[in-house]
């Protein structure tokens, strides 16, 4: 996804390779940029397919082998690669390889909840070094915001072995969207404390580092993007299921955000077969969260015949009453996966009547736990309900998308600036 740069506070997610260059020293063609630009090619490379021997980053970044071997030495010598062993089990003599030094840089990211906050840290290549719970219970909270992102990020940072001072960004996922035009939290009123005007304003004053903040949905959407179901894909609708109802819309590579931010808010959308709700925001519902919205599916259940509701939060019941229509093939279950997949449809086929993408994925629990027999049904309601036949696959990031998401969106910044060794 082409996401444009935005400075401290941004909603970007995402930029692509070739945007960094933009910004970089020098002039486009001059010996001192075209080696940045090998360099960053090399190190994309080893992201992907490290370790490499010097011959076959030579190989497929188009380089002579001298030339090849100087790049290596001045990423090393920056920090940015290190040797890790040699090639074995191929003819001929064996070959020092390189990684990306893990220790070049590391984010954070927090998946923000009304009921808890979670934070991770990841090293520069993705990986995963430190995790932190807390929880946040209750309508008014206990600890202000900023002391909650802080412990947050802090039992995260400490989980890693690391010291706060050594993360180099961190982006904040939350329902909802922060206005651009005024800073304030909107289309989420059920996250307490969040709604101050100058929250944002304090999150910075109280954390060392660059902070962004983005819509959990949208978060996913980048997951399943750059890890999950719709690679390769430059136009498609994420429609999302656990505790809300919402949508991420990616059109021609960018990620559509809307005026205020509330681009994909579609719990509020009216639709047909639910009572008109007026008021949507301060009722933080609408017409398609209470036809098809996770908290729905525990009643729909008792209304044809479901007996054995288990108990517990309404995401885990419904995740689990969906489960079991999806092994069935007859029954009040059966029933209940497909008048589910109806309902679902009935908002999605106007979504796609609009937008026309290429792909729909189905993400969230009580999405996912349907699996492939929720996505059949709800292809075929939605190819009779709307002209448009988008293509219907169910998410692949399953855990904690929304933190997944935001890694990847503090990482692509973070090696954009980290990489670029023409500054």
């Amino acid at each position: 996804m082409d996401f444009p740069a935005a400075p401290l506070r941004s909603w970007a997610v995402e930029r692509q390779v070739a945007t960094h260059m933009a910004g970089s020293a020098g002039t486009p063609g001059t010996p001192r940029v075209l080696r940045a630009m090998n360099d960053r090619a090399a190190l994309d490379l080893l992201l992907e397919h490290g370790p490499l021997s010097r011959t076959r980053i030579g190989k497929l970044t188009g380089l002579s082998k001298p030339t090849a071997s100087q790049l290596l030495a001045r990423l090393e010598a920056a920090g940015l690669v290190l040797m890790t062993g040699t090639s074995e089990g191929r003819p001929g003599p064996s070959a020092q390889l390189y990684v990306v030094n893990p220790a070049a840089a590391h984010v954070a990211a927090l998946d923000v909840t009304p009921e808890r906050i979670l934070a991770a840290v990841a090293d520069i290549t993705g990986r995963t070094v430190g995790e932190h719970r807390l929880s946040t219970p209750g309508r008014r909270p206990s600890q202000p915001v900023v002391r909650q992102v802080t412990d947050a990020l802090e039992g995260a940072v400490k989980a890693a072995g690391l010291a706060v001072s050594d993360v180099h960004r961190v982006v904040i996922g939350t329902p909802g969207a922060f206005d651009p035009n005024t800073g304030r939290l909107r289309y989420a009123s059920h996250l307490p404390g969040w709604h101050t005007p100058t929250l944002l304003d304090e999150l910075a004053a109280g954390l060392p580092m660059p902070v962004e903040y983005e819509n959990d949905v949208n978060l996913v959407a980048l997951a399943e993007q750059r890890l999950g179901a719709a690679r390769g894909h430059t136009d498609f609708v994420l429609l999302w299921n656990e505790g809300g109802l919402g949508a991420a819309l990616v059109l021609g590579g960018r990620l559509h955000r809307g005026w205020t931010g509330g681009a994909g808010e579609v719990g509020f959308l009216p639709v047909p077969g639910a009572p008109l709700v007026r008021q949507v925001t301060k009722a933080n519902s609408g017409g398609y969260q209470e036809l098809a919205g996770s908290q729905a599916i525990p009643r729909l259940a008792r209304e044809l015949g479901v007996t054995d509701v288990p108990s517990g939060p309404y995401t885990e019941v419904a995740a689990t009453l969906v489960a079991l229509g999806a092994d069935s093939t007859t029954g009040p279950h059966r029933r209940l996966l497909e008048t589910y997949a109806t309902r679902l449809a009935t908002g999605l086929a106007a979504l796609v009547s609009v937008l026309d993408p290429e792909l729909v994925v189905l993400s969230g629990a009580s999405l996912t736990a349907g699996g492939e027999p929720l996505r059949t049904l709800l292809q075929a309601e939605l190819e009779e309900l709307a002209a448009s036949r988008p293509r219907l696959a169910v998410g692949d990031v399953r855990e904690h998308p929304v933190l997944r998401g935001a890694l990847e969106s503090a990482l692509a910044t973070t090696r954009d600036e980290v990489f670029d060794t023409s500054r």
